[in-house]
């Protein structure tokens, strides 16, 4: 009698998440399956694909933890939206400096965005452009400062949102089972703020300052506090509080086994990327 060989146990999503998340140490905005090709003469590949940050991660399989290429499109010139194929499948040519890449997805032909994904849309579009001003703010306190290269490489906190005070009361409020703590702007777009949603007998609003010092981060409160990244900050007020305070994070597909973002709304994304500089 033949043995059976051990089926190979395949890492479970949130193990798969951690992983490139470690790997590429950048936001995800969204994944789903591309199919690329550099040259017209060549036939189109598909992968399972992540946007983060301004790179998209190639995987030769959805469940991989490593990616087999990647793609820089924050020197991307253009991005032309062609005529659907027979198939139904939309198709987009980016122009990079170094040369062409045409990417197909299908779009199922009833799909359209609907409201909360082009709100959606527009909050990650707005995250990154501002991810990508710190970044462009610390690699030049680093060359003043002759401070090493990796600190400019640290992503921000998953509760980071670019948007107001206003905006983030209407968010905790909204969905409380996302967390109770968000990290935002400040007003003067050069620090950062705090603000938490306290439901103890009765909902509290409190938003706490949190100035850039160089490399470091101070918090404005009675004792001033002194952390050297915005994630130590969030970590600060989440050990501080005996774990009542949540960091506000929107479920993502790896977390929940749902996709987090249609395929229409990657296309849009992908399309709107030139315009962010």
């Amino acid at each position: 009698e033949k043995k059976k060989k051990p089926r190979q146990s395949t890492p479970a999503p949130r193990r798969i998440f951690q992983e490139r998340q470690r790997i590429t140490s950048l936001p995800l905005y969204f994944q789903g399956y591309l199919s690329v090709r550099r040259s017209r003469c060549q036939e189109f590949r598909v992968y399972w694909t992540e946007l983060r940050g301004t790179m998209l991660f190639f995987y030769d399989d959805k469940k991989a933890p490593t990616y087999s290429q990647k793609l820089d499109i924050s020197a991307l010139t253009s991005a032309t939206n062609v005529c659907p194929d027979e198939s139904g499948s939309a198709r987009f040519i980016l122009m990079l400096p170094t040369g062409e890449l045409e990417l197909k997805l299908s779009v199922p032909p009833d799909e359209s965005l609907l409201p909360e994904q082009l709100r959606r849309m527009h909050e990650v579009l707005a995250k990154e452009k501002h991810r990508r001003n710190i970044l462009n703010n610390c690699s030049s306190t680093a060359l003043d400062r002759k401070s090493p290269p990796s600190s400019t490489q640290t992503p921000l906190p998953a509760c980071f949102y670019a948007v107001s005070r206003q905006e983030a009361i209407e968010m905790l409020e909204k969905n409380p089972s996302h967390g109770n703590l968000i990290l935002r702007p400040g007003s003067d777009s050069k620090n950062y703020a705090i603000t938490v949603l306290h439901k103890l007998d009765a909902p509290h609003l409190k938003h706490y300052k949190v100035v850039s010092k160089g490399t470091s981060y101070l918090i404005d409160l009675d004792r001033q506090v002194t952390l050297p990244s915005l994630q130590d900050v969030v970590n600060y007020f989440v050990t501080q509080t005996r774990g009542n305070l949540k960091p506000y994070v929107i479920p993502t597909s790896a977390c929940t086994g749902s996709a987090p973002h249609t395929q229409g709304a990657l296309q849009a994304e992908l399309l709107l990327f030139p315009n962010q500089d």
